[in-house]
């Protein structure tokens, strides 16, 4: 596990028909630490999360259940996702706590919803630090670009491409992304390009 900024930690899991990385990602924070989107953790990595703590976990949508339950048993951390997304993620075989609604926070994250993938797809919006957390709204790739997904896996792509544009009023520098390479600087202003080449 790795910290790329000051109290947000990452963990990779190589996805080989995609080409790119998943992220987990673990947010150090005096009101409770925050994983979201926890990939499968290598053992040692999962000692270290349990080592740290963790409160909350946080699914940013019904595909990103991924090693949450892992997470969950080892450290008695609550699972949360947008209620739209919840019966498919349980499908799955999430075990799931509570909802997530746009404009609860949870520490210092603010969520953020952006249905288009899903009808459930949130992002985490950290303002003070001008950090924007993704999962499948936006893709890092190629590294230090943006992207979306291919149209056949996102329900609603208009409704999608507008959720992105919304993101353009929040005040951030880096972005990161469930999929793909975090943007760790100029991250709002690679938004603003990939948005410019929207179709509507």
């Amino acid at each position: 596990m790795k910290e790329i900024i000051p109290d947000v930690f990452t963990w990779p899991w190589f996805s080989e028909p995609h080409g790119y990385n998943f992220n987990g990602y673990l947010i150090r924070h005096s009101e409770g630490n925050v994983c979201l989107d926890p990939v499968e953790p290598p053992e040692a990595v999962l000692e270290e999360i349990a080592r740290l703590g963790v409160s909350r976990i946080v699914l940013t949508n019904r595909n990103h259940t991924r090693a949450a339950n892992r997470i969950r048993l080892r450290t008695g951390a609550r699972t949360a996702i947008h209620p739209a997304d919840a019966a498919h993620a349980r499908s799955q075989g999430a075990d799931l706590d509570d909802d997530l609604q746009p404009g609860d926070r949870i520490g210092p994250l603010v969520i953020v919803g952006v249905p288009g993938k899903s009808l459930g797809e949130v992002a985490l919006h950290w303002p003070e630090r001008k950090i924007l957390i993704v999962g499948d709204a936006v893709v890092g790739d190629p590294p230090g670009r943006c992207k979306l997904l291919p149209e056949k896996v996102i329900d609603d792509p208009p409704r999608l491409r507008q959720s992105v544009r919304t993101l353009l009023a929040l005040d951030f520098d880096t972005l990161l992304p469930g999929d793909g390479e975090p943007i760790l600087k100029g991250a709002k202003e690679r938004l603003k390009e990939l948005v410019g080449i929207f179709p509507d």
